[in-house]
């Protein structure tokens, strides 16, 4: 087997490890780490050879963006303040305390070194929080934080694993420089981010054609990465910021193909994409068997002390972090999302697994410093990484469902019930009120008036039942079973339609291109 069969079997496993966790009710990203540690273990599987400058260039940005698309910028506004905690204090606050307790287990390992690994084990992978969450049916609040955790803490872990690496490498450190590159390298990716944000969203507009604008959607993450990378400052950062001014400027409400295709698209990328990232996490277990060659008891050892720091520094944080926070939002009664119970901070605490970011820093590590010796411990410094990586993913990820189970955290389904309620009355007086306006300028028939107003009503009614009365909501069933009946006639037209369409494509003479614009007309009257 070759890289690329080896690429393509990745991939098949993303798409088959979605059902799969679907039934077995666990997070595809862990199904796929699975995989990757099987395919590790067969002697005709390769090593990975990709050059671990180009993981984090090649992985974050298609992933980064997929998750913003399902948030907003409003949303992390709201939540700025457990977002910080999490996103912001409690990386440093791990970073301090692995490194901590790696400089005294580990002999000989340097401070600097020590702070790198406390850098790269120390956020919490936003794919495989949001996939699990998602899955298991959490309180919104909680996706919320946990999604803006994810995002924001790899802009804070991988500018100070560079801080690290540099001192590392050049023997020197400064704080002060090491704040002012911090600062330096977020002003110049939120500037970026800004911009291409601001372009691409004026390109939309030029291209006008739905095909050409999601191709520019997936072009958008890669070009803003690279690009503040080139110029020092955080491409993880700026492909946020990018991601987050597309969403919040450039939907257009009646753009209807374009909202549709781009979120088919995106999300077969954020499928295929995070399941080899995980694949490959688990394919990294050749790595680490060649480095524990005759030492496995030493590094499993100070492994499992690194991930003891890990899980424990976060649960010591969040339990006054979140306290703090209740506290400050009962004072200033603001509309923030924080955990309400002891047991919505235990599911947030064992949800933090880490992931696709903290393996491509680990596999960056230079291989010399300046003065042309080894790194130092290195190879040590990958293990550690490794066995973090995987007692997170595999423990956690793998026992969550059943933790969440016991504690009986579940979404607030009748509050979000309400939402859609509101949403859809919105939608119906939206309706109501448009028509009025066109009374007002054109004169209807009365009997078209009374149809348009009754199609006015179901607007809401079909989103939400609950908006009608007893008798209204019969008569919304009967003529939904009516319609529903019609579109089955319809749809069996159709398909006949498209049969002999299609039929045509293989006729002698017939030109295909003619051929497939006739067929999708007929797919957008399908849509209908």
């Amino acid at each position: 087997m070759d890289q690329l069969a080896l690429l393509f079997l990745l991939l098949l496993g993303a798409l088959l490890s979605v059902p799969v966790g679907d039934r077995l009710r666990l997070p595809a990203p862990v199904l796929m780490t699975v995989l990757g540690i099987v395919l590790a273990l067969l002697d005709f599987v390769p090593n990975v050879d990709i050059p671990p400058e180009l993981i984090l260039p090649a992985l974050l940005p298609p992933l980064l963006y997929a998750a913003v698309r399902r948030t907003s910028w409003r949303q992390f506004a709201a939540n700025k303040r457990p977002i910080f905690l999490l996103a912001v204090a409690l990386v440093f606050v791990t970073m301090a305390c692995v490194a901590s307790v790696a400089h005294t287990i580990v002999p000989g390992l340097p401070l600097a070194a020590a702070f790198a690994l406390g850098a790269l084990v120390a956020p919490p992978d936003p794919v495989a929080a949001t996939a699990v969450a998602g899955q298991l049916g959490l309180p919104r609040r909680l996706v919320s934080i946990l999604e803006g955790e994810g995002l924001f803490n790899d802009v804070t872990a991988i500018v100070l694993y560079h801080v690290a690496i540099a001192a590392a490498v050049g023997g020197s450190f400064s704080p002060w420089r090491a704040g002012l590159d911090l600062v330096l390298s977020a002003v110049v990716a939120v500037a970026i981010g800004l911009a291409l944000g601001w372009g691409s969203n004026k390109l939309m507009d030029v291209l006008d054609d739905p095909t050409l604008q999601i191709g520019l959607t997936l072009l958008v993450p890669f070009v803003s990465y690279v690009a503040a990378d080139e110029l020092h400052g955080s491409g993880v950062l700026a492909v946020l910021t990018t991601a987050m001014f597309l969403a919040e400027y450039a939907s257009d409400a009646d753009d209807v193909m374009t909202r549709l295709g781009g979120h088919t698209v995106w999300d077969v990328v954020d499928t295929l994409v995070t399941g080899v990232a995980f694949g490959l996490i688990g394919l990294e277990l050749h790595n680490a068997v060649r480095t524990a060659s005759g030492r496995w008891t030493e590094l499993l050892g100070w492994s499992a002390a690194i991930l003891a720091a890990v899980v424990l520094v976060r649960l010591l944080w969040l339990l006054p972090a979140t306290w703090l926070t209740q506290r400050l939002h009962a004072r200033r009664d603001q509309d923030e999302d924080i955990p309400t119970s002891w047991r919505e901070t235990v599911v947030m605490w064992w949800a933090g697994m880490r992931g696709v970011a903290s393996v491509a820093l680990a596999l960056a590590i230079p291989l010399h410093t300046d003065d042309g010796a080894p790194f130092p411990h290195r190879e040590e410094i990958v293990f550690i990484a490794f066995g973090v990586i995987m007692g997170t993913l595999l423990l956690q990820g793998l026992t969550l469902p059943w933790l969440v189970g016991r504690l009986g955290v579940r979404a607030d389904t009748e509050r979000e019930q309400e939402f859609e309620r509101d949403l859809a009355l919105r939608a119906a007086r939206a309706a109501k009120q448009r028509l009025k306006e066109i009374e007002s300028v054109e004169e209807l028939p009365e009997e078209l008036s009374e149809q348009m107003l009754r199609r006015a009503f179901d607007i809401g009614v079909r989103i939400s039942p609950d908006l009608g009365d007893e008798e209204r909501r019969e008569a919304h069933e009967q003529r939904a079973r009516r319609i529903k009946r019609l579109r089955r006639i319809q749809g069996e037209m159709l398909s006949a339609a498209r049969h002999e369409v299609l039929a045509a494509r293989s006729e002698p003479g017939a030109d295909p291109e003619i051929v497939d614009r006739v067929l999708r007309h007929l797919d957008v009257r399908s849509l209908r």
